[in-house]
């Protein structure tokens, strides 16, 4: 009965238990990782070191408890702990453990900022998340386009790198083909950090050739993602009409019929 009893408050946010548990560990989990971003101020560290040094070991040693717990009052252990948020509570208490080996490896303490997903459980937006489940079919489906894309995208920065090293000579700021490739990845991508600038007039007409270029190419895996996305809206729209809108059961066959042959709602529209 007791283990029952934890067990809806850990993993359920529908009783009011449950959902101040979740509450004050999404608390709990904001506040560790202000902890971890705050240590890496110089002048906070130096004052308040040791405090956030006890304070991230102690918040380690709860979340640890906790993740023992979910373990403990589960009812299949082994579903959760490969599950999306067994997989994030585990790698978000190692950080800390790993740091006495490695020095420096507790800042990755940050990714417990992943738990903070739960406020979609809390705050009942969970049917929001079918727009992103949409978002992510489409770059599923956009993969082939956008690496045929890609790869193009790089054949002609080794080209227009070996161009601009040509051009601007090894007395330049361009020295090898390689970091020609780099400067021309940095400007194609309308970054343009500016550590590499063309100096000869035919260098620096390339270089505008290739920041205009720049913009289109950042446009093109926006329209092939958009159009996937909006296929699978028209896809989905059209699976609405062929199934009935009361018990949702398909046309079978009949796609022509106008009423549902299983409880007699007529279908929206024909096919």
């Amino acid at each position: 009965m007791l283990k029952k009893k934890i067990h809806d408050i850990i993993f359920f946010a529908d009783t009011k238990e449950g959902k101040l548990f979740d509450i004050v560990l999404l608390f709990l989990i904001l506040l560790s990782v202000t902890i971890v971003i705050l240590e890496s101020v110089e002048s906070f560290k130096s004052q308040y070191g040791d405090y956030f040094e006890n304070i991230e070991w102690a918040f380690s040693i709860l979340f640890t408890i906790e993740y023992i717990i979910r373990i403990a009052v589960s009812r299949k252990p082994l579903k959760y702990i490969f599950s999306f948020f067994g997989i994030i509570d585990f790698i978000a208490i190692l950080p800390k453990f790993i740091a006495l080996f490695f020095t420096g490896s507790h800042v990755l303490t940050t990714i417990r900022a992943f738990r903070l997903l739960r406020v979609f459980r809390i705050l009942k937006l969970a049917k929001y998340t079918g727009e992103s489940n949409k978002i992510t079919k489409a770059l599923i489906a956009s993969r082939v386009k956008i690496s045929v894309f890609i790869i193009a995208v790089l054949i002609w920065c080794v080209i227009l790198g070996a161009i601009m090293y040509l051009v601007e000579g090894e007395g330049s700021d361009f020295t090898s083909i390689p970091k020609s490739i780099y400067w021309c990845i940095v400007t194609l991508t309308t970054v343009g950090f500016g550590d590499i600038t063309p100096e000869t007039p035919i260098g620096q007409f390339i270089a505008s050739v290739v920041m205009i270029i720049g913009y289109g190419v950042i446009a093109v895996p926006t329209g092939i993602i958009s159009a996937e996305y909006t296929s699978e809206k028209i896809s989905e729209k059209e699976q609405k009409k062929s199934c009935c809108s009361n018990c949702n059961t398909p046309r079978l066959k009949n796609v022509n019929a106008l009423y549902c042959h299983h409880c007699g709602t007529p279908f929206e529209t024909t096919l």
